[in-house]
């Protein structure tokens, strides 16, 4: 039987005991514009989530603040019930007053509803990996933090993780919290949270680089992406992703879209072997 294509980005094992193919799947890009309300194709969205899975991606990230909630739902629509192998990584944090704008709110309460919205939509029963999506620095990370613990020794929560944070807030919230995984921005061009990586390399943390494809001039006609991505028959795309891959062994990427083309495209990206000098070429393009 032949492999499924994303098992070539290799597997990395969340707090010692949830093993996903390294490569997976973000949903933000399920909702309408603003990151609010329904997508303009509610039925190319569920065909999308179909496809990642058959191309064996078993690591989705989502968030109840996509649509608010319009991921979750699409996601239950689309999957459930979900395969024993799938992980879904959601997020709480952040209020959506309106198309575009996003609100840090870390109240314990709130996070609390958020959790148990998130269960509800979602269709499960555990979140295996919740992640807070910014820490609120009107409220205490320990307040914050703690809030979380207790949800997670209720069984509601799996796993804790970070999102957008330093190295000393990390570390601070692993005071209050268990902390096995940290997202944040992070691509080929954008690699202001490179201690934060390495943080993460050196006490065992997953690593989710979001916005992994802003890629901007470096893939245009003629730029080193383009170069390398014709010697591999790869699309610039794919060449990114590779390059995340190779980065670190805890390096998760999450690539979004709301197309079946570019999500085959994408997860195509798990076979694309860089070598070292391929690697350096393209770390150097942008140094």
């Amino acid at each position: 039987m032949t492999a499924p294509v994303a098992a070539a980005s290799g597997e990395f094992t969340i707090g010692g005991n949830l093993t996903v193919r390294r490569l997976g799947y973000g949903t933000m890009q399920l909702t309408g514009e603003g990151v609010w309300g329904d997508p303009k194709d509610p039925d190319e969205a569920v065909r999308v989530l179909r496809r990642a899975i058959e191309l064996g991606v078993n690591f989705i990230d989502t968030a109840d603040a996509y649509g608010p909630f319009t991921a979750d739902l699409l996601l239950n629509k689309a999957l459930h019930p979900y395969a024993d192998d799938l992980v879904i990584a959601t997020k709480a944090g952040f209020a959506r007053t309106g198309p575009g704008q996003w609100v840090p709110i870390g109240r314990p309460e709130y996070l609390r509803q958020q959790v148990e919205l998130s269960l509800r939509h979602l269709g499960l029963e555990r979140i295996d990996l919740l992640q807070l999506h910014r820490i609120d620095a009107k409220v205490p990370v320990a307040e914050q933090l703690g809030e979380l613990a207790e949800l997670q020794q209720e069984g509601k929560i799996r796993h804790i993780g970070l999102s957008e944070v330093s190295v000393e807030q990390i570390e601070e919230a692993g005071k209050t919290a268990r902390i096995v995984s940290v997202q944040n921005l992070y691509n080929l061009a954008q690699r202001d949270a490179e201690p934060v990586l390495e943080y993460a390399e050196q006490n065992g943390l997953g690593f989710i680089p979001w916005f992994p494809l802003a890629t901007g001039g470096l893939a245009k006609a003629g730029g080193p992406l383009d170069q390398i991505a014709k010697e591999h028959d790869a699309s610039p795309s794919q060449l990114a992703l590779a390059w995340l891959l190779k980065r670190s062994p805890n390096m998760l990427p999450i690539p979004g879209t709301s197309s079946v083309a570019h999500v085959e495209d994408n997860v195509a990206a798990a076979q694309v072997e860089l070598t070292d000098e391929e690697f350096a070429r393209l770390t150097e393009a942008v140094g």
